[in-house]
């Protein structure tokens, strides 16, 4: 078996778990799977509104430090049940800014969480890292929304930047919009000047951090008919944010709650959200919002590991992660990639890591109803739990699943895929799963058929070399679609014996 020591292996017992214990929700998510790229077990969320009341009194209310209370006692008990070997509590603006946010840290520590009551630029350095581990190269500014701060970190190459933190909490927005017309924007410019950070944003993209700005882009989603359920990746220019907030003001709160995957504890703050978005990359000069699912709690993580970790494509060690728990071959993908590799020598390197993927999810079908195979992957593909891929890149990975798992091209390729990608990158992809297809068949889905073999183009034919030793391997199934990926490039089949 094939061992590639630069791929994170699956953690199966140790599991890490971040409490975030944030101004608007408190969060458990305990997390397992590769270290780069690690897979949510778990996940729950109280919208205990710590931040509300800091405006007005400085204070965590009554109610809201209960909530907390309950929420805290329940995930300190999950963490032990679930036999958790490490975890991390982290408070951010409200139990920093608040006068009494000490005795929500003392309870905390009485149910044995020590807590970690991080500054605005430790919170800003967190974000910034949680965005450059869902989206390596990354170049811009990034905007983490919370309920009592808004963060922005710099990041670029790689690495973080200048940052800076500002009470601009969606929790905090209302009481400023409140007193007078226009009031946010004048706050937002005097306090995005005083900070240096005027015009910083220009010709670069706003990558968008928390449940609130998720949320608005959850409801573009919907208004768009976007195929995708996925907000990661998801972009909206400046001039479509002006209109949502129109759209948001005129819209009644009981429709915005009827709209699907829009969470309701999102909707009360949903204008405010949209609000400080528009005002803060007007003074930035951003003309380009992205939505980031990864914030502070994936980089928390991120950053803890070794740099050599770090440097890992997340979308191969995840790819590999998922080919390895529902194929039947543990890196049978790798020796299909650079088994088809000769097939396609022009790719450029962002198709060749499509294609790599494809081909580590090859195998995932294989225990579906035949009759679904292709649809079982493209349900991966294009819904899976990706990152470092933007929409486009999902359509043309489903599009190899399709084909390699035997789905039909008569009539083009299956919906949504064609108003995601391109018709071209679709239509190599297509050639991409016939490829993977002739593979698998040949292979039977093992190792050794394929290292003994190989497949070329040459003087306008589509060649398998084989052993004549090995010769039964080409059978009538494996002549059928040798003929039908020959086809597709244009070429004649043709076997070679040696």
């Amino acid at each position: 078996m094939i061992r590639l020591p630069w791929i994170s292996r699956p953690v199966s017992a140790a599991h890490s778990a971040i409490i975030d214990i944030g101004s608007n929700s408190i969060r458990l998510v305990v997390y397992g799977g590769p270290d780069r790229i690690p897979a949510t077990l778990f996940n729950e969320k109280v919208l205990a509104g710590l931040g509300r009341s800091l405006a007005e009194t400085g204070r965590i209310e009554p109610e809201a430090m209960a909530l907390a209370g309950t929420a805290l006692r329940r995930f300190a008990w999950l963490t032990r049940e679930m036999q958790v070997e490490v975890v991390r509590t982290v408070a951010t603006a409200a139990v920093r800014d608040a006068a009494n946010g000490h005795e929500l840290v003392a309870l905390a520590d009485s149910l044995g969480l020590s807590v970690e009551t991080l500054t605005g630029e430790e919170e800003a350095q967190a974000a910034g890292n949680g965005v450059l581990s869902a989206i390596p190269d990354a170049d811009g500014i990034v905007g983490d929304l919370g309920g009592g701060s808004l963060e922005l970190v710099r990041i670029r190459n790689g690495k973080i930047g200048d940052r800076v933190s500002f009470p601009l909490g969606v929790l905090r927005i209302g009481a400023i919009r409140e007193r007078r017309a226009g009031e946010l924007d004048r706050v937002v410019q005097r306090l995005v000047a005083d900070a240096g950070w005027t015009g910083r944003g220009k010709g670069l993209p706003f990558y968008l951090v928390g449940g609130s700005w998720r949320a608005l882009a959850r409801f573009d989603m919907h208004l768009t008919d976007y195929p995708l359920p996925i907000a990661h990746g998801y972009t909206m220019t400046l001039a479509r944010v002006a209109q949502l907030e129109r759209i948001i003001a005129e819209t009644p709160r009981a429709d915005l709650k009827a709209v699907p995957n829009l969470s309701g504890g999102r909707v009360p703050t949903l204008d405010n959200a949209t609000a400080v978005l528009a005002a803060m990359a007007r003074q930035l000069g951003s003309t380009t919002t992205m939505i980031s699912a990864y914030g502070l709690r994936e980089g928390l993580l991120y950053a803890a590991l070794p740099p050599a970790v770090r440097k890992q494509d997340p979308l191969i060690v995840a790819a590999h992660d998922e080919g390895a728990r529902q194929g039947r071959f543990v890196e049978h993908g790798d020796l299909l990639h650079k088994w088809i590799a000769p097939l396609f020598p022009d790719d450029a390197p962002a198709a060749v890591r499509l294609r790599h993927a494809a081909c580590l999810l090859a195998d995932v079908g294989w225990h579906a109803n035949p009759e679904f195979r292709a649809e079982r992957g493209v349900e991966i593909a294009l819904h899976g739990n990706w990152v470092a891929i933007d929409a486009a890149g999902r359509a043309i990975v489903a599009q190899a699943l399709h084909s390699c798992l035997g789905g039909g091209s008569a009539d083009g390729p299956p919906q949504p895929l064609g108003r995601l990608a391109p018709i071209a990158a679709l239509e190599a992809a297509h050639r991409w799963g016939l490829a993977m297809r002739l593979g698998q068949r040949l292979s039977g889905g093992v190792a050794t058929p394929l290292q003994r073999t190989d497949v070329r183009r040459k003087r306008g034919q589509v060649e398998l070399i084989v052993p004549t030793a090995d010769a039964p391997l080409y059978g009538e199934a494996v002549q059928k679609r040798h003929r039908a990926l020959a086809a597709a490039l244009g070429m004649d089949a043709a076997l070679v014996t040696r």
